[in-house]
């Protein structure tokens, strides 16, 4: 038993610390998983802490990950993994038997995996814990008290200030279909080699005072509009395909309406897109530096968009109010926020390929970056 509670310490420990770094890397797309199952559940009011809640999950997954492979207070560390795994095989099993979540996060966009493989993933690491749990007396520390409290002390300063940097940024590695190189075109579009839903059409009908349902291609022989009385039709998916787009909802649309988004990328030309997000038509900080920007790119005759969910706000305050006269296109914001981790920030184009990105807090890098030509 002593070789198999430390075959399972080491297996445990690295795949939460494993698990943890994911989702580190991107703390805000945990926060808005969270968000998901708070709107699932009508608890919007916590949205506000999912940011803080998804920090510090990360931050306890990895240090719990790290105290079981220095065998640190086992007793403690284990009965906290195992409150954490109940936790966690709970929210997984939500989403399979409630059908309301599709993914679960367990890690992150960059190993995305669907509801029913989380929950049989949990289910396994439950029963692998509850070993360490109740067997948590044959886990040993093997390095003195203090090198254990630095490990411990260091692993948690670095993933808390790793994500406050990633928080502020954005993620160092980007998991999104979006991402840096990425041609958006063609993530619109079906994978290569995948296969498509395969559909039947159902029909119902009611004859002699009974429901009866059968396929477009399965008519009754006896069939006729008399005695057969039609209810509805509908598809019904036979067997399930793969054909997926890995982008399905984004959409561009200019102010009197127009659905943009294929001309937009279709182009051959560079542009940018300047994100603002949630824009209340209050002059922002970033006002002067965006200035400083659209005029660099005015210069060189580079067009620049400004991306929005508040349209209105936005056309108010920089066409009316300051006569930019800047395109402003609408967005959802859920698609924007998966386009860009941060509210404000900027991404260059040519076409379809998304050549840079930038946050707020790095947006002076920007202008490096028009002045050296690299848009082109």
């Amino acid at each position: 038993m002593k070789t198999t509670v430390q075959v399972l310490r080491v297996l445990v420990g690295v795949l939460f610390i494993f698990s943890g770094l994911v989702k580190a890397n991107d703390p805000s797309g945990l926060a808005y998983k969270m968000d998901e199952y708070f709107a699932v559940w009508g608890w919007d009011w916590a949205s506000t802490y999912s940011l803080f809640l998804s920090m510090a999950m990360n931050i306890f997954e990895i240090v719990a990950g790290v105290a079981l492979l220095l065998g640190w207070k086992s007793k403690l560390n284990t009965t906290l993994l195992l409150l954490l795994i109940i936790f966690f095989t709970y929210l997984t099993g939500y989403a399979v038997f409630s059908g309301k979540i599709k993914t679960c996060g367990c890690f992150g966009d960059c190993i995305p995996l669907l509801a029913y493989q989380s929950f049989i993933k949990d289910l396994i690491l439950f029963a692998m814990i509850l070993v360490l749990f109740r067997y948590n007396g044959l886990i040993k520390p093997f390095l003195p008290i203090r090198a254990n409290l630095f490990l411990m002390m260091l692993s948690l300063g670095f993933v808390f200030w790793g994500q406050l940097y990633v928080v502020k940024n954005l993620p160092i590695v980007d998991c999104l279909p979006y991402a840096k190189g990425n041609n958006l075109l063609e993530k619109m579009e079906p994978p290569k080699g995948s296969v498509p839903d395969s559909i039947a059409v159902m029909y119902t009908y009611e004859v002699s005072g009974k429901t009866v349902q059968f396929e477009a291609s399965t008519f009754p022989d006896d069939f006729d509009e008399e005695r057969y009385k039609y209810i509805d039709r509908e598809n019904v998916v036979v067997r399930k395909g793969n054909a997926t787009p890995p982008i399905q909802d984004m959409a561009f649309y200019t102010q009197n309406g127009t659905d943009t988004t294929k001309m937009l990328l279709g182009s051959d030309t560079p542009y940018l897109l300047f994100f603002a997000k949630d824009f209340n038509g209050e002059k922002p900080d970033w006002y002067e530096l965006f200035t400083k920007i659209y005029s660099i790119a005015k210069e060189r005759k580079i067009p620049v968009f400004l991306l929005t969910n508040q349209p209105k706000h936005a056309t108010q305050f920089f066409n009316e109010n300051r006569q930019f006269k800047i395109q402003v296109i609408t967005c959802d914001g859920t698609v924007m926020k998966s386009m860009l981790r941060t509210k404000t920030g900027l991404i260059a184009m040519n076409g379809a390929i998304v050549k840079e990105k930038w946050a707020e807090a790095n947006m002076n890098d920007i202008v490096r970056f028009l002045n050296d030509g690299k848009i082109q």
